[in-house]
């Protein structure tokens, strides 16, 4: 047996592949190729770049959600990886979630499109490695009683999660005398801004992230800290805490990636470079420990660590998520729906950077709160989410766009 605990190469569904989480996960298996297998790579519609990993990672399984990119690709693969199966919608997403084959899935979809396949990952009682918040912001409850049922394993990605992860000591609060949980954020580009230049704020403004590489709309959410308001509503699901129990606390050199205070006072925190092959690692090997690809910290080069209160009036969309975190039900799945449709907005260049957080608010209005108890209750509340935040957007000054 090896140092991972195991005699065999480990089988990994990677939904998700073209993203950035996926990019950096094929960078972590590559560098142990004697203790995992990719058995399955996904991508929505990006034909070019799945076709790259397929060649050099060689999987079983190949699937692209958009039906015509799967058709293109199918034609292309023929005669280069004659083996290949090739998959494509929700339907394929599933069927590679749940391989027998397969130990360990990634869930790194962006966003409401990866809930089904995560959800089918952990119905069929796989190790989820889950950087799809989404899922557990949408349907926490459900997602938890699943896993709770059919016996999967639940591994944080996300940075500020797989760091508290590591400073619990088993993954939850209750019983080892935790009094909070402490998200970090680092800002993201306008901390510091005056709040008269918010709407002027460019697209490309927004996604230059300071610390951090990520996929375009991640790194809008973290310019509005919408990030965080999800994140918060990940960690009372994942570690059982309370809304009271998490607080945000601003540090804009992202090398502390979140912190455990205990009720004696003392604080435990995880340090490390602001890379994601860092908690993608760990998640692979835990509970044992692996090479991730990163340097590590040069402590005297960092000089000094500074944090922040969040100041509520620049970032209004963090006390969104704190209020769907109170309301319950289907709330944290409408502000989901509601803020993908605002970004994507703002991306395309339709609405002002502070025209999100004004249409979030609106569609919490319009729209009552349900029991969020099954998956149609929770695909109902998406859509309606999102047709609400569609006729918002006519209301929205419109980007201009000299």
């Amino acid at each position: 047996m090896d140092t991972l605990g195991v005699t065999s190469p480990q089988g990994v569904t990677l939904l998700g592949a073209t993203g950035s989480i996926g990019r950096s996960t094929l960078e972590v298996l590559a560098c142990h190729p004697d203790r995992f297998r990719v058995v399955a790579l996904t991508a929505h519609r990006s034909v070019d770049r799945l076709l790259a990993q397929c060649e050099r990672h060689r999987p079983r399984y190949a699937v692209l959600v958009d039906a015509d990119a799967a058709t293109d690709f199918q034609s292309r693969v023929r005669t280069i990886l004659p083996e290949l199966i090739v998959l494509s919608g929700e339907e394929g997403l599933a069927t590679v979630a749940a391989l027998p084959e397969v130990d360990q899935v990634m869930a790194a979809i962006v966003g409401a499109a990866g809930l089904r396949s995560t959800l089918a990952a952990v119905r069929a009682g796989k190790r989820v490695l889950l950087a799809n918040k989404e899922s557990l912001v949408m349907a926490g409850r459900l997602f938890i009683e699943e896993a709770r049922l059919c016996g999967a394993t639940i591994l944080p990605v996300d940075s500020e999660h797989n760091a508290i992860f590591q400073c619990l000591p088993n993954g939850r609060l209750p019983g080892n005398g935790v009094r909070r949980l402490l998200l970090t954020a680092s800002g993201g580009p306008f901390r510091t801004w005056p709040l008269a230049d918010l709407p002027h704020v460019t697209p490309e403004q927004a996604i230059a992230h300071p610390n951090w590489v990520m996929g375009r709309k991640i790194s809008v959410d973290s310019a509005t800290m919408m990030n965080k308001g999800l994140e918060v509503i990940e960690a009372c699901w994942l570690f059982d805490a309370r809304p009271d129990q998490v607080d945000v606390l601003i540090h804009p050199q992202s090398v502390i990636h979140s912190m455990v205070e205990y009720e004696d006072r003392s604080v435990v925190a995880q340090l490390g470079n602001p890379d994601m092959r860092i908690p993608i690692a760990h998640a692979l090997a835990w509970p044992h420990r692996m090479a991730s690809g990163v340097r590590g910290l040069d402590f005297c080069a960092l000089q000094a660590l500074h944090f922040e209160p969040v100041e509520e009036h620049r970032f209004p969309c963090l006390s969104l998520a704190y209020q769907v975190l109170q309301q319950g039900g289907t709330a944290p799945a409408v502000l989901n729906a509601a803020n993908e449709v605002a970004v994507q907005a703002f991306l395309d260049r339709h609405i002002r950077f502070t025209d999100i957080a004004r249409i979030l608010g609106e569609v919490l209005d319009a729209l009552p709160i349900r029991a969020a108890d099954t998956l149609e209750a929770v695909s109902e509340a998406d859509a309606a989410a999102r047709e609400v935040a569609t006729l918002s957007l006519a209301r929205a000054v419109r980007y201009p766009t000299t």
